[in-house]
């Protein structure tokens, strides 16, 4: 008995195609994905829906929460065993780990798009798009949280990464790999995601800023943010989450304006910890209130901030909530 799908599309590189004029590459007007409705049918029944047609630079956490209430509707009227999402890749990566927040279901949830268009050669959009419906109708896909499948791999939301501009094995999980992979016979399951988070939210009002530590950074970024009264703020650190002495006043500002600071690393690999003790170290900043994580990236981080400061019940503790990490 085939499986019933729910495919989302957001529109994205996936759903675009290079004009043969100007060489650039465009959103159509039509979705060409829904021209492909016989190739998917032979995998699973497919209900369809056009939620957006945006450029994923176009996507906010607003459309993120519109398309986690899309899914949560849906879900309730109607037993699908999976979801998959079309969309653009250089936001991806952010929108999974959001739903993976904030969906609390064992339905499989897959988000999918493509590094090349739909009329270039070596397209790779039907083919993901193909892979990732195999992985929604896989038994094992239930419970693993939302996934990301490009290129014959198989992502958890929290641990992916667009690592290239272009190259259409973009998507990988920095220290952790892949959980799972697909071959023309075979999904294939090798580990699962050992925790999950779920957060309920239905407004987005708060605000949160990123910034990105560099050598010699100006302390008057930070006192901008806090003058634009943002409502926390994630700070990508020097190596295991140091920062340089100048802006070290400015993040106590913060704080003792009860601004939620929280700190990862801008390398890909390894643990943000307090362990440095000089000005500027990682133990000071833990010490002043700065809150550690691991195991996401600063976009991730963000995300999981402006979530938590924007919670229903006013419940969840924003430092154990990052420390479980």
């Amino acid at each position: 008995m085939k499986k019933q799908i729910l495919l989302i599309h957001t529109g994205g590189t996936i759903s675009m195609h290079v004009n043969e004029e100007s060489g650039a590459v465009v959103p159509d007007v039509v979705n060409p994905l829904t021209k492909e409705s016989k190739k998917l049918e032979k995998f699973a029944h497919i209900s369809e829906i056009d939620a957006f047609n945006l450029p994923s630079p176009h996507m906010t956490p607003e459309h993120m929460l519109q398309l986690r209430n899309i899914i949560q509707a849906e879900l309730v009227v109607h037993e699908y065993d999976g979801v998959v999402i079309t969309h653009g890749t250089d936001t991806l990566e952010e929108t999974a780990y959001f739903l993976d927040l904030t969906i609390s279901t064992s339905v499989p949830i897959i988000l999918t798009g493509a590094m090349r268009s739909s009329n270039e050669i070596g397209s790779d959009g039907i083919y993901n798009l193909v892979a990732a419906i195999r992985v929604a109708c896989e038994d094992h896909a239930h419970g693993q949280g939302v996934l990301v499948v490009m290129n014959d791999e198989i992502h958890a939301a929290a641990n992916v990464t667009k690592t290239s501009t272009s190259n259409v094995a973009t998507f990988q999980s920095p220290q952790y790999g892949p959980i799972g992979l697909i071959t023309n016979k075979n999904i294939h399951f090798h580990h699962s995601p050992v925790m999950r988070e779920f957060v309920e939210i239905d407004h987005l009002t708060k605000r949160v800023a990123m910034l990105k530590t560099y050598a010699g950074m100006e302390a008057d970024i930070f006192d901008a943010v806090r003058l634009a009264k943002y409502d926390g703020v994630v700070i990508e650190g020097l190596g295991q989450g140091n920062v340089p002495p100048s802006i070290v006043e400015s993040v106590e500002n913060l704080i003792q304006d009860d601004v939620p600071v929280v700190v990862v690393s801008r390398c890909f690999n390894g643990i943000a910890q307090g362990v440095y003790g000089y000005v500027g170290g990682g133990k000071m900043l833990e010490d002043l209130g700065a809150i550690y994580t691991n195991g996401i990236n600063g976009q991730k981080a963000r995300l999981k901030l402006l979530v938590a400061l924007n919670q229903n019940d006013c419940s969840l503790n924003i430092a154990e909530f990052f420390h479980n990490n």
